[in-house]
């Protein structure tokens, strides 16, 4: 156990404090973004046909890419990251406070990141008025992905709500401590703000991270989404059952795994050792290990039905995604992390932070190229045969690889620039470490007393 209280300084640090490295970071964070803005603004010049997205048919290829896998995949995260947070508050599950709002700020970023694909992907941004405005009747009302808009949209409604009720006690609270450049923001934030509220607001917190919790497996990452695809039967990749656990169990690993480089990377930044200490990733890394095993046993659940004498296009699709060199790399990278957490699970002196950090890199790397091989194949080898002559073939375009690392440095702004301005711990979590900490030194005071007198 650390012997270093954590205290108000350390919550205010990314606040106050701003050195030569944060500026490296937001420089490279706005490359990656305006390289792929850059691309985006070549492909409204030139049209969807640059990514080679609109050959599907006879020119081969699909019209769903790293584009519609990128967006499941963060959102996948955003889902996790919430349910996640929801889970410690509900739960009581006090190991993981400090990184509760981190995981709920991770929701906001993802969602937004997830958002823009869809504009992206639509070729032109007015087609989210025009598709709507005068062909409502063909387009909103006739189309289940407007199930797919509501929830995404609702999740961001109660994430935010989650988030901003939470931070009013907090910025209550140290709002002397906090630079008064950003007062009309804490003035918005805090508008109306009595201590009298402080209790109503956590139940009405409780009750929200409830409804989150109901939510995820019923209509989120477990419900709506994947019944988009699996309800398609003329797509034997995508249509099953199956397919809700396997987005839920996809969506945890991902979320869980972006939480455990948020935490690494704020610890590193602001020495928050006592704070997130090597005990939160020990948990972290248990419960990543569990939803591996969950994630796998699902896939092997899929092989072994695809494998014993099934209808002739499931066999195709699956010997092809077999014999896929990104499916092997995907589900070996998540095999391996699981086989690592199993053997610190046994031996704790194999763990270590960094080891941990390489565990979250490489299942976000599997995530997303199994999501994009999902959403690929599925496209490939549909039922039906009317292009059964021209086999397509996809390959990302530059402009596909460079939104991935462009929405990647979109969501670390995102968190750049909100440490600067509100804290990214809660108070509350600070106030049960030192309590947890007084406690502990009360404890260990009497233990030396009783050892004395026995002497």
């Amino acid at each position: 156990m650390s012997t270093k209280s954590p205290s108000k300084a350390d919550l205010l640090r990314p606040i106050r404090e701003t050195s030569t490295a944060y500026y490296v970071l937001v420089a490279v964070a706005a490359i990656a973004f305006g390289l792929f803005l850059l691309g985006w603004a070549y492909q409204l010049a030139e049209g969807m046909i640059v990514t080679g997205l609109g050959d599907w048919g006879t020119g081969g290829g699909v019209t769903w890419g790293v584009y519609i896998g990128a967006f499941i995949w963060w959102v996948g995260i955003a889902h996790g990251g919430i349910i996640l947070s929801a889970a410690v508050r509900l739960l009581g599950m006090e190991r993981y406070m400090p990184v509760a709002r981190l995981a709920e700020l991770l929701t906001i970023g993802a969602l937004s990141a997830a958002g823009f694909y869809i504009i992206v992907h639509l070729g032109r941004p007015d087609r989210m008025v025009t598709s709507v405005v005068g062909h409502y009747h063909i387009t909103v009302h006739a189309s289940p992905l407007v199930w797919d808009v509501t929830v995404i949209t609702a999740y961001f409604v109660l994430t935010a709500t989650y988030l901003g009720l939470t931070l009013r006690y907090d910025i209550s609270r140290l709002r002397d401590d906090l630079p008064d450049r950003y007062g009309p923001i804490y003035s918005l934030l805090t508008i109306g703000y009595s201590e009298r509220e402080d209790e109503v607001i956590q139940r009405m917190v409780w009750w929200i991270a409830l409804a989150i919790i109901i939510m995820a497996p019923l209509l989120l990452h477990g419900g709506v989404i994947p019944w988009l695809f699996a309800v398609i039967p003329s797509m034997p990749r995508w249509f099953g059952a199956v397919q809700g656990p396997q987005f839920l169990t996809i969506a945890l690993t991902s979320a869980i795994s972006g939480v455990i480089l948020l935490s690494a990377a704020f610890r590193r930044a602001y020495d928050w050792d006592h704070i997130i200490t090597d005990d939160v990733f020990r948990g972290l890394l248990l419960w990543l290990g569990f939803f591996c095993l969950l994630f796998l046993w699902l896939q092997l659940q899929q092989i072994t039905a695809s494998g014993f004498a099934p209808p002739i296009d499931l066999g195709i699709v699956w010997s092809a995604t077999l014999a896929d060199p990104i499916y092997l790399t995907a589900m070996s990278l998540v095999g391996l992390v699981l086989a690592y957490i199993f053997a610190q699970a046994l031996r704790p002196s194999l763990f270590s932070k960094g080891r941990a950090i390489v565990c979250a890199l490489a299942v976000l790397t599997a995530t997303l190229l199994e999501k994009v091989l999902f959403v690929v194949e599925g496209m490939l080898h549909p039922s039906f045969e009317i292009y059964a002559a021209t086999p397509g073939h996809y390959i990302p375009s530059l402009i596909e690889i460079a939104s991935v690392t462009g929405t990647i440095g979109m969501v670390s702004l995102f968190f750049l620039l909100v440490a600067k301005v509100v804290p990214v711990l809660e108070l509350h979590a600070i106030e049960h470490l030192q309590a947890d900490h007084q406690e502990g030194r009360v404890d260990n005071h009497t233990n030396r007393q009783s050892a004395s007198e026995d002497e």
